[in-house]
């Protein structure tokens, strides 16, 4: 039998892991059906997502179980300490262990050294050795090792206290940024709802959280020189709902709590358009001065801001400077997108002003895809969120701002469009840009995906959620999971590793570890979940 090119380079990078069972019944495509099989018995390391650079069992494991400690290195190093502590925090509930943090990487037990040495592991990457005297995890920085842990969640049981397989993971991203987005401005989620998925997502190395803050139907963070834009603006959502809004100190918290998983936060103001949440709250923001009429549908392009007036200027300035007061990431998101109701040279000129005060505040842009339309300013980022059908010269547009310098994060909507419908049966979602199955979602690369885009041009990847039919958490959760894990390991994992056939079954074994953490996910057809 031929085996494609893209499976036997999978199967070489874990060829030292001895396999558990048989594969020979994974290929068998979108036309399976859940129970048709048991779980794909792979052994630990086989299990791994995303799929690692390198992965070899070896030699006896370590036990895990009540003398375990966690050791972080000299007292002095806070930040190592503080990556033990949160690691030992996230085993705990499974386990049932006490798992102290104690200072020095001498014994046994789970050790965190920073070596700068360390080979091949860039700013991310880490490598992972466990045998019988303890599991150690080796990286050039502290968020090196905090992926390292999450790696390390995955090779013990999902509940209580096992065996550390004995071996080594050698591992570094393919990508730099790997996002995902939260719509929380067609309907509201609290800080607390998003701190979930964001650790549902850094588990899987996911290390970017797009937070969508503003559109015409609700504006959600407080903002204090212009304070009707929350408690006015905010006060809706689609379908009528309450809405909300998040305070300054629940937005600093959740950028805080992201930051000690080492995800960055990318807040976006969309502009000119999608902002009748605004213009509701402030008839100075309309060109004939009166205020709309707060809006609960979910139609998109009629809105924007009066490109002529001063005041329009002084009202971007002011928003983006809190925002980026608030926001220590070098990112903010200006949106960009269907600004159907600003004519191209008005929409041009809008964007040159609110680029220019992105940079006066000290941050990168990034805006959606049709900036490349209009003139990015040196480094801007563009997001790209075409699909297949999707016109050549917009697609043209978009490789000639990257070959001028503009980075590209890839959100094509008919793969990554995580408010898509899996098929026709999914309840929640949308299907404008067609049903996104779950390998659909996995089995393309951002590397080759867009003619005349070099990989050195992609910034990385991210999957967005809009909300206009998600209003709940189970919603969301559903629609994510399991499609973000293929989005994470996207973004991670080599190319010469990515291949559906083996995908599957890893993805499947990660159904227990969802189902102990209360997320409601998918039961794709064609993985083989065991139920």
């Amino acid at each position: 039998m031929r085996v494609p090119r893209r499976t036997l380079a999978a199967l070489l990078v874990l060829a030292a892991v001895p396999a558990a069972a048989s594969c020979g019944g994974a290929a068998r495509g979108d036309d399976a059906r859940p129970g048709d099989e048991p779980p794909a018995a792979l052994a630990p390391y086989q299990r791994l997502l995303p799929a690692p650079v390198s992965a070899h069992a070896e030699g006896p494991g370590y036990a895990f179980g009540p003398g375990t400690v966690i050791r972080t290195g000299p007292r002095d190093d806070e930040e190592v300490r503080k990556v033990g502590e949160l690691l030992a925090e996230q085993l705990r509930g499974p386990s049932g262990l006490p798992l102290p943090v104690v200072d020095g990487v001498e014994g046994d037990g789970i050790r965190l050294r920073i070596d700068e040495d360390t080979e091949g592991a860039g700013e991310e990457g880490y490598r992972m050795e466990s045998g019988p005297g303890g599991v150690t995890l080796t990286a050039r920085t502290p968020a090196g090792l905090f992926h390292a842990g999450q790696t390390l969640r995955q090779l013990l049981p999902v509940s209580g206290p096992g065996t550390v397989p004995g071996g080594t993971v050698t591992d570094a991203p393919r990508f730099a940024y790997r996002g995902a987005m939260v719509d929380v401005a067609r309907h509201f989620f609290t800080v607390e709802q998003v701190k979930r998925y964001l650790d549902q997502l850094a588990q899987y190395k996911v290390n970017t959280l797009h937070l969508h803050l503003t559109d015409d139907q609700g504006w959600r963070i407080a903002i204090d020189s212009w304070p009707r834009l929350a408690e006015h603006g905010g006060a809706g959502e689609v379908g009528g709902g309450p809405g909300g809004h998040w305070t300054k100190d629940e937005y600093r918290d959740l950028v805080a709590y992201a930051a000690e998983r080492y995800v960055d936060v990318v807040p976006e103001i969309d502009m000119p358009g999608h902002v009748n949440a605004a213009q509701a709250a402030y008839a100075e923001l309309n060109c004939d001065g009166k205020a709309r009429e707060r809006y609960t549908g979910i139609k998109v392009g009629f809105s924007s801001l009066c490109v002529g007036k001063e005041r329009t200027y002084e009202f971007i300035d002011e928003v983006l400077g809190e925002i980026a007061e608030l926001t220590p990431g070098k990112y903010l998101h200006i949106g960009g997108d269907e600004a159907h109701s600003t004519p191209a040279a008005d929409y041009a000129a809008f964007m040159d002003r609110a680029q220019a005060v992105v940079a006066r505040h000290g941050k990168t842009v990034v805006a959606w895809h049709q900036l490349a339309t209009a003139r990015p300013a040196p480094g801007a980022v563009l997001q790209y969120w075409g699909h297949d059908r999707t016109a050549a010269s917009e697609k043209a547009a978009v490789a000639a701002a990257a070959k001028a310098g503009s980075p590209v994060i890839l959100s094509p909507a008919d793969r990554l469009y995580l408010d898509m419908k899996y098929d026709k049966a999914t309840k929640p979602g949308l299907a404008w840009a067609g049903y996104v199955p779950v390998r659909r979602a996995y089995d393309w690369d951002p590397g080759a995906y867009l003619a005349g885009l070099p990989e050195s041009a992609v910034l990385g990847v991210e999957a967005p959620l809009w909300t206009e039919t998600i209003a709940t958490r189970s919603d969301l959760e559903y629609m994510a999971f399991p499609r973000v894990l293929g989005l994470a390991e996207l973004g991670w994992s080599l190319a010469a590793t990515r291949d559906w056939a083996s995908y599957r079954l890893r993805l499947a074994a990660q159904g227990p570890r969802l189902d102990a953490q209360d997320v409601d996910y998918h039961r794709a057809p064609d993985v083989p979940w065991g139920r």
